[in-house]
């Protein structure tokens, strides 16, 4: 499975992009909003190889892909050129969409992106892509993801999404000696429906 974008392919990991995701979950502004305080390689081999188990499930139900940039080589080619281009481009994140079981109309949401391309729109533009996925081809009625509370920028990467604020738990995880409060999002078939006939 690929999925293109202006910028962005989204595609099924493979066992050799750990490297690529360790080097940016290492990057202490990656673990300021997460328990863990460093990682470690056989970790970060297990949190791939979880993606690559879930795209042989039957009926498929969990769908993480690997973030990577376009080839800058290549600034005219179609996102579809792009889907057949043979060399591996960089991977800067990961972003999925996760139902509960098969059939189900709901599901949620999540991303994550090295620190270094924080800023620069490509969170909102692969979970954009994520949210059509949904909605269109797996025929959901509702989407919903969680943020930090204490993460903004996460949280409006949703609201771009057009994703409102359903409701806050209060003291939801404890980690790094405190509590941290969660935010619940969440959008609708006909909220997104009205948003991309606008």
């Amino acid at each position: 499975m690929k999925i293109a974008t202006p910028r962005l392919i989204l595609r099924e990991f493979v066992f050799d992009d750990w490297p690529a995701v360790l080097a940016y979950q290492s990057n202490p502004r990656y673990l300021h909003y997460y328990p863990w305080l460093d990682r470690e390689p056989e970790q970060v081999q297990a949190f791939v190889q979880t993606f690559i188990d879930q795209q042989q499930a039957q009926p498929r139900i969990k769908f993480q892909l690997a973030v990577t940039l376009r080839q800058p080589d290549s600034p005219s080619c179609t996102p579809q050129e792009e889907l057949n281009h043979t060399s591996v481009p960089r991977l800067i994140g990961n972003c999925g969409i996760r139902l509960e079981a098969a059939g189900a109309r709901e599901a949620d949401i999540g991303y994550e992106l090295a620190p270094e391309h924080w800023g620069r729109g490509y969170a909102t533009e692969a979970a954009l892509a994520i949210l059509d996925f949904g909605f269109r081809s797996l025929n959901l009625e509702r989407i919903w993801a969680w943020c930090n509370a204490e993460n903004r920028a996460s949280s409006r990467v949703l609201e771009k999404l057009g994703m409102h604020l359903s409701h806050r738990i209060a003291q939801d995880q404890y980690f790094k000696e405190r509590w941290w409060d969660t935010l619940a999002y969440e959008i609708t078939r006909p909220e997104w429906e009205a948003a991309i006939s606008k």
